[in-house]
């Protein structure tokens, strides 16, 4: 179940994200109140999962695939630029969520 909780919680939080941008600085009042939404689901669900998994493991999984969809979505929905340089980061943050899972396992 503490899965579940983290992917939803990746979720919310890239839904945030994404109201940000679409808020417009504030200006657009739907996205903005969602902003607030997303982000309090995204805690709770956060906090739901830790329960059972490292606090390490979980923000580095959150923050990073947050960081990584929410990239992947700035470029295929909002029209910004990638280049090798990004592709390269993000395949590196990856990479670190992955060395962080191991490292976990193996101290077991």
């Amino acid at each position: 179940m503490h899965w579940l909780y983290l992917i939803l919680a990746i979720v919310a939080e890239v839904s945030g994200t994404t109201s940000m941008k679409l808020s417009a600085g504030f200006s657009k009042p739907l996205p903005s109140v969602l902003i607030f939404v997303f982000y309090a689901l995204s805690l709770t669900f956060l906090t739901l999962a830790l329960r059972v998994m490292p606090v390490g493991m979980a923000y580095a999984i959150w923050s990073a695939l947050g960081t990584a969809l929410i990239t992947t979505i700035g470029v295929l929905w909002f029209g910004e630029g990638v280049n090798t340089l990004k592709v390269i980061s993000l395949i590196l943050v990856i990479a670190g969520i992955v060395g962080l899972h191991f490292s976990q396992e193996h101290m077991k």
